[in-house]
C-alpha cells in the first residue's frame, strides 16, 4: 500500500509540473495554450538525444532539456502567441490545436514513430529501503526535484516583485504599461518558464511516461484534468489536484486493472460537482 502511495505521489508531482505552466497561461493569462505538451515533448526528447545519443549525464541533460524548452516557448510566443493573445477561445484552442499536429508530424520525421525511452544511470536504478517503504531512487528523485518546484513557484508568484508585475499586466495590461512595467517581456518571461517547466517534466518523466509523436494528445486530457480540477488562482490547487489525481490513478490500475483508467475520470466528475470552480476559485483574467 505505501509503496503504491509513493508511486502515485511521484506520478502526482510529475503531473503538476507538466501541467504548472498550462496552469499559469491559462489561469492567470487566461490564454488556452493546448500545445503546451508539445514542450513536454521537446523537452523528452532533448533528453533522450543527449542521454541516449551523446552520453551527456542524466542530471546535466535535465537543465538542458529544460533550457530547450524555454527557449523554444519564448521563441513561439514572441513570433507566433503574441498575435493570438486577445483573439476568442475558440481561435486560441484551433491556433494551438494546430500547432500540435505540425509537433507531431516535425518529431515523426525527425525522430521516427518507435516510443523512446531514456537511458537512466544506475544509481537511479536501485531501490532504497526507508523502513517502513522501499522507494525507488529515480521516484524518490522525481518527489524532491517536483516538490522544490512547487514551492518556489508559489513563492514566486505570490511574494515576489514579478508575480505583483505578471498580476498586474493580466488585470489591467494598459494601467501595468502606465506604470512602467513591460507587459510584453513579462508575458514572454512567463510563457518561455511555462514551457521549461513543461520540458523539464518531459524530460524527467521520460522513462516512466515514454515518448512518442502522439505524446501531447495521449497527455492533454491529463494537463487539463488538473488546472480545471484544481482551479487556477495560483499553483496551490493544481499541486493538490495532480496528487490526488496520480495517487488515484496509480491505485485504481494497480487494484482494479480491468477499470482503473476511468476511475481517474470518475474523481475528476466528482470534484467539479463539488467544486465546479476547481478546488480553489480561479481568478479573474484578461
Amino acid at each position: 500500500m505505501l509503496t503504491i502511495l509513493v508511486d502515485g505521489l511521484a506520478y502526482g508531482m510529475l503531473l503538476f509540473v507538466l501541467a504548472c505552466g498550462l496552469s499559469v497561461t491559462l489561469g492567470v493569462m487566461n490564454f488556452i495554450n493546448l500545445a503546451h505538451g508539445a514542450f513536454a515533448m521537446a523537452g523528452g526528447y532533448v533528453a533522450v538525444v543527449l542521454v541516449n545519443g551523446y552520453g551527456v549525464p542524466f542530471l546535466l541533460a535535465l537543465p538542458l532539456a529544460a533550457l530547450a524548452a524555454g527557449l523554444l516557448g519564448i521563441a513561439l510566443e514572441q513570433t507566433l502567441y503574441v498575435h493570438v493573445y486577445r483573439r476568442t477561445h475558440l481561435d486560441q484552442v484551433l491556433f494551438s490545436i494546430g500547432l500540435v499536429f505540425i509537433a507531431m508530424a516535425v518529431v515523426d520525421y525527425t525522430q521516427g514513430s518507435q516510443q523512446q525511452f531514456l537511458n537512466l544511470p544506475a544509481f537511479l536504478k536501485v531501490r532504497l529501503d526507508l523502513g517502513v517503504v522501499s522507494v525507488g531512487a529515480y521516484r524518490l528523485l522525481i518527489i524532491v526535484v517536483c516538490g522544490a518546484l512547487a514551492l518556489a513557484l508559489q513563492a514566486i508568484l505570490a511574494r515576489t516583485r514579478f508575480g505583483a508585475r505578471l498580476r498586474a499586466s493580466v488585470d489591467d495590461p494598459i494601467a501595468a504599461r502606465g506604470l512602467g512595467i513591460n507587459v510584453n517581456a513579462i508575458f514572454a518571461i512567463t510563457f518561455g518558464v511555462g514551457s521549461a517547466l513543461a520540458g523539464l517534466g518531459g524530460a524527467l518523466g521520460a522513462e516512466i511516461l515514454g515518448l512518442d509523436p502522439s505524446f501531447p494528445l495521449k497527455f492533454m486530457v491529463y494537463f487539463l484534468i488538473v488546472v480545471t480540477a484544481g482551479g487556477a488562482a495560483g499553483m496551490t490547487g493544481p499541486f493538490l489536484a495532480a496528487i490526488l489525481l496520480g495517487v488515484a490513478d496509480v491505485a485504481g490500475k494497480y487494484y482494479f486493472p480491468s477499470i482503473g483508467a476511468f476511475i481517474i475520470y470518475t474523481l475528476v466528475i466528482a470534484l467539479l460537482v463539488w467544486r465546479p470552480n476547481g478546488l480553489f476559485a480561479a481568478a479573474s483574467g484578461r
